[in-house]
């Protein structure tokens, strides 16, 4: 049997599915088109946004979703990709200006005196280049005279290169950040950054074709950039709310909002243009609480509570609403509506989830069963375009009571491989299992199609049968999804069954993130990278004595990496003693190829056996940054 490798169209069931979409929601009201193009100067003439040969971006790839939507779409998610791929420079408000369709975030500047204010950088340095030099071709020469992050999350920083210059950060031009963004956007991007950036291979679907059956969006914006990534550190950090600066003849009035959509996260409030920048806590569509990338579980409560302090805050003073994604609104009672709204929205999911939770329904059993008010449910920019009502009551109930839902028998289940071959056995082996699914399909019943083939991939993953229904199930399944990185997802899912690893498009681990770590976190990062079994009855201990700091310790013991600043009874006595600068260690342990000639030529001094530091450099293991996710 000769196994298809292309996409299949929209079956039935899934087509009539969109289409019943077009009769449900207000498509008549067209003013977030009007909005999202409101303001509009122009965009760039060349479309294609390169890393010297390399595309990392194209400013027409969708141009495609200027026709109807074809039924492999879900209509609502192809209204809201469309807006979202409008690209160009776009006047908020006089003096305020946001290049938007450059990346899968918005760049924000204000103008000032002298130069200007960049707000969130985007994500590569080059889109982030390509964005300053169409605001320069509009609007003039002008200087960066200080750079803003509103938070933690790499599409508001990654690209701070593409605006500052070595002569910028020498001169001392002030980067703006809340309290606690070095910590955090270092930490995610380093401790885990390898699992989250093979996921967020996944939820943006950057390696899709882009096209009526492939990737259309992230719901967000489209997809991320793949240029380079870089961080500078702040150098003036917010650490209340109230808190006022002006930089460059620009004031700006702060709201911190720590554990909303990132752990260091701040709203702006500028009253000379009566403009209220939301960061990322009030777009245009339902956000996640828990991304699929990975993440730690956000508190919708207090994402909540903080919308009403803006409210009270700012609102009587607000003409215009801008975040560093989407398109402004624009008018006091418009905006007011709106964050509003966005208030109620993530209040309504954790208040009825609860609710719910504490009358013994699962995560599970609460997203089948939650619905959204009608008057929610009718404001497009509550849809669940990037989180999703179904994901995000599910991470409200990992917030409250964890993975386990207090039933005994999903307290010790088997994993995946070994479950998956007993389930096939049980239900008569691969082909009876497959001729029941094939079934299924016809149906219509994508999702049990998904969840019982997938017992046969991780059962016999060379069953090309299994991988070619799996894969079509989850094609329907991303057609007809309204979330663009649920869609995403299943394409992906898809696109890996029927052609292998794909790879993951985007590298977390810069130079820059690595250099503005803390010798704890480098130390911490090191640690988690031990093969612990391996090492289990391995006892090194290399002492670290800093020319210019308190000498570290650092112990392998018990299959557990630790290390000890300073001396005490916790320290161990060690097998060698090496001094030297931190700038040296930092190199030795960020993996210089030859550990031992660096240290002679950077003069360091060895007491002990120095054959003791390859040894335990030795038991550290590499990640892997293309894991398998649909197969074993």
């Amino acid at each position: 049997m000769t196994q298809r490798t292309e996409p299949l169209p929209a079956q039935p069931g899934i087509a009539a599915a969109n289409a019943a979409v077009l009769g449900r929601f207000p498509f008549e009201d067209t003013r977030d088109l009007e909005d999202a193009r409101r303001g509009f100067v122009a965009t760039a003439s060349e479309t294609l946004v390169k890393d010297g040969r390399r595309v990392v971006w194209d400013l027409e790839a969708y141009g495609f979703l200027a026709a109807d939507c074809p039924d492999t779409v879900n209509p609502s998610l192809w209204r809201q990709s469309r807006l979202a791929a409008d690209h160009g420079l776009f006047e908020v408000t006089e003096g305020i200006y946001q290049v938007r369709g450059f990346d899968l975030s918005n760049m924000t500047i204000v103008e000032g005196e002298r130069g200007v204010l960049v707000i969130d950088p985007l994500i590569s340095s080059e889109t982030a280049a390509a964005a300053l030099a169409l605001y320069r071709a509009h609007r003039g020469e002008r200087p960066v005279s200080a750079v803003l992050y509103t938070h933690s999350h790499i599409d508001h920083f990654g690209g701070v290169r593409g605006v500052l210059g070595e002569e910028d950060i020498a001169a001392g031009v002030p980067v703006i950040a809340p309290e606690g963004f070095l910590e955090h956007a270092v930490s995610e991007n380093v401790y885990a950054g390898t699992a989250m950036a093979r996921r967020a291979a996944y939820m943006y679907g950057a390696a899709l074709p882009k096209g009526e059956r492939g990737q259309v969006g992230a719901g967000l914006g489209q997809t991320t950039s793949t240029g380079t990534v870089a961080l500078v550190p702040p150098t003036l950090h917010i650490t209340a709310t109230g808190q006022s600066e002006t930089v460059d003849g620009i004031r700006m009035v702060f709201q911190l909002t720590p554990g909303t959509e990132a752990p260091a996260e701040l709203n702006i409030f500028f009253p000379g243009h009566a403009a209220l920048c939301m960061a990322e806590n009030a777009t245009h569509n339902l956000h996640n609480l828990l991304t699929l990338r990975g993440a730690q579980v956000r508190d919708p409560h207090v994402w909540s509570r903080y919308l009403t302090e803006a409210i009270t805050l700012f609102g009587g003073a607000t003409d215009v609403a801008f975040a560093s994604h989407h398109w402004p609104a624009w008018g006091r009672e418009r905006v007011i509506t709106f964050l509003t709204e966005q208030r109620d929205l993530y209040g309504y999911l954790h208040d009825q989830t609860v609710r719910m939770l504490n009358q013994g329904l699962t995560g599970a059993e609460i997203a089948e069963r939650m619905e959204m008010p009608p008057a929610l449910e009718r404001a497009w920019h509550t849809h669940g375009y990037y989180g999703s009502v179904s994901h995000n009551t599910k991470a409200v109930y990992q917030r409250y009571l964890g993975w386990f839902d207090g039933n005994p028998a999903h307290l010790w289940e088997h994993p995946p491989t070994e479950a998956a071959t007993r389930y096939v056995e049980f239900m008569g082996g691969a082909e009876q299992v497959l001729r029941r699914a094939r079934q299924s399909f016809a149906d219509g019943d994508y999702r049990w199609v998904a969840q019982v083939v997938n017992h046969v991939v991780f059962a016999d993953p060379d069953n090309a049968e299994a991988r070619a229904l799996q894969a079509d199930a989850l094609e329907q399944l991303g057609y007809g999804s309204e979330n663009g990185t649920w869609r995403n997802f299943y394409l992906m899912g898809a696109l890996e069954l029927r052609d292998g690893v794909l790879g993951t498009p985007t590298d977390t681990s810069s130079p820059d993130f690595l250099a503005a770590l803390t010798l704890d976190q480098l130390f911490g990062a090191l640690a988690i990278r031990v093969d612990g079994p391996g090492s289990w009855d391995a006892d090194l201990a290399v002492r670290w004595n800093l020319r210019d700091g308190e000498p570290v310790t650092q112990r392998l013991h018990n299959g557990v990496l630790t290390h000890t600043t300073g001396d005490g009874p916790a320290v161990a006595a060690p097998d060698v003693t090496i001094t030297l600068d931190e700038a040296d260690l930092r190199a030795v342990l960020l993996g210089a190829p030859d550990p031992a000639a660096l240290l002679a030529r950077a003069g360091a001094t060895v007491d002990g056996d120095l054959a003791v530091l390859g040894e335990l450099l030795g038991h550290l293991t590499a990640p892997d940054p293309d894991f398998a996710i649909v197969t074993p």
